[in-house]
């Protein structure tokens, strides 16, 4: 799905670094370790979820403890996929953007690293606001290398820690869902939407700084001459 608007009025890059420094915020020391995962290929497991059960590492037991501790649906064995629309939807955007947005202390709901590309759950529902989201925000229009997943999405399910240790590339969490709780009041929503209190991390503040960090890190490639796409309005990616 594509659309296109006018650019935004004032320059994205002197957009001022705002957000809720709130428990949402994945802890600078978590950062670093990600960024050094990231320019070392991105292998490992970072994170505190409990993996006991599926020390064995296979398929199954993977998909058994999104299933037991979670109560997420698991599809596939090779590998485990989490279906997105359901318990939550997905922005996934470039890994380096996504640390930019961690670094600024922005609430978040769990996130995952899958090689190059960072992954924020979000609430159900997050998919089909996001373009009109984008638009009030003016961002639309502006190419973006972002894509949300709802429903009839997926992704690949992340390695807790504790588990075997993945294949280069492989995903895994940066901040784990907390095993025995409802992710829904961790996750980024609209006030008044896909919550079940106040309390949730706010949805717009997320994707305005998503959006800037990603336009940042396109501007940067495109000094470095690193864009491959050939194109200044990459249109918004939805799945």
């Amino acid at each position: 799905m594509a659309f296109t608007v006018p650019p935004p009025r004032s320059s994205p890059e002197a957009r001022a670094h705002t957000g809720d420094a709130g428990g949402g915020a994945v802890a600078s020391g978590a950062v670093g370790a990600a960024e050094a995962t990231v320019a070392a290929g991105a292998t490992g497991t970072a994170g505190v979820s409990d993996a006991t059960g599926i020390a064995d590492g296979t398929a199954d037991a993977l998909a058994r403890w999104y299933e037991r501790e979670l109560g997420w649906v698991t599809a596939g064995r090779a590998p485990v996929r989490l279906l997105t629309g359901l318990r939550f939807d997905v922005l996934e955007l470039p890994a380096d953007a996504g640390l930019a947005v961690l670094r600024r202390a922005v609430r978040t709901g769990p996130v995952a690293l899958a090689g190059a590309r960072m992954r924020l759950l979000v609430a159900t529902g997050s998919a089909d606001e996001l373009p009109g989201l984008l638009d009030w925000l003016e961002w639309g229009g502006v190419a973006l290398d972002l894509t949300v997943l709802g429903t009839g999405g997926r992704i690949t399910a992340p390695a807790p820690a504790g588990a075997p240790e993945s294949s280069p590339g492989a995903a895994f969490w940066l901040r784990p869902p907390a095993p025995g709780h409802e992710v829904e009041p961790t996750l980024p929503a609209l006030a008044g939407f896909g919550s079940s209190g106040g309390g949730a991390p706010d949805l717009v503040r997320l994707v305005d700084a998503v959006a800037t960090e990603c336009h940042r890190v396109r501007l940067s490639r495109a000094r470095m001459g690193l864009l491959t796409d050939g194109s200044a309005a990459q249109p918004l990616a939805f799945s």
